[in-house]
């Protein structure tokens, strides 16, 4: 069994591990494709499907082709976020018929970027593209949130890092894996008529800027809003110029 993912089915059970980047080649054992995930699924006759996130993310298509692979499936799946789901990974959380936050995790949802060269108007194309690209993963998003179109797009365009709070109260995860009094986990909800909810102006924040009150200031060196990490999969997805979320 592979140590950062795996699929393994117990029973009618199976359990999904995505603990690394999300790419259409697996260039490290953590590296998961939507050509492996998928190949495996059609072997896979189970009731149920849990996936556990804890993810950078990675390729748009592969994210998209992932979470449509999940979507399609018959068993119910259940999707829980173990530390990061960030960019296409947060589009793979949002296949689960359950989406389940754990306390110490986040989300993390932006826009669709590349590197690109060539003259100004191949330059607009790229942009339009790009637009075209994020649209797809707005989709998914769409599917579940209790916000407005335009209240999402404005948190991807502030790449924004979401607590589990604010996930269930928008949308995103469906609940919060505490434990209650009755020993279920919570399953807080939130507003179905599409207005802008409270929690999203307390629980989420931005690079660099300070959940904690409404003052900004430069992220610690290190910390999640800024951590240098979070962009090793962007470094490589940049030497290969492919469309990365």
């Amino acid at each position: 069994m592979k140590k950062y993912y795996s699929l393994y089915q117990e029973g009618s059970e199976a359990t999904i591990h995505i603990y690394g980047d999300i790419v259409s080649w697996e260039w490290f054992e953590s590296d998961v494709s939507s050509y492996t995930l998928s190949k495996e699924l059609d072997g896979i006759d189970a009731d149920a499907i849990n996936v556990y996130i804890n993810s950078y993310g990675g390729e748009v298509a592969e994210g998209l082709a992932i979470y449509n692979s999940l979507k399609r499936h018959k068993a119910k799946v259940r999707t829980v976020c173990d530390g990061f789901a960030c960019s296409a990974a947060s589009v793979v959380f949002m296949a689960g018929d359950e989406r389940i936050m754990n306390p110490a995790s986040l989300l993390m949802i932006h826009n669709a970027w590349t590197s690109a060269q060539g003259n100004s108007a191949a330059l607009r194309k790229e942009a339009d593209d790009l637009d075209a690209i994020t649209q797809a993963s707005v989709n998914a998003y769409l599917a579940n949130v209790t916000i407005t179109e335009e209240a999402l797009k404005e948190l991807m365009d502030g790449e924004s890092w979401i607590s589990p709070e604010a996930a269930v109260e928008m949308g995103f995860a469906t609940g919060v894996a505490e434990q209650d009094e009755g020993g279920a986990p919570s399953q807080e909800v939130g507003d179905e008529s599409g207005a802008e909810p409270e929690a999203r102006r307390k629980h989420f924040h931005r690079p660099g800027e300070n959940r904690g009150s409404g003052d900004k200031k430069a992220a610690p060196k290190g910390g999640a809003a800024g951590d240098t990490e979070t962009h090793s999969f962007f470094e490589r997805a940049l030497a290969r110029k492919g469309v990365s979320q």
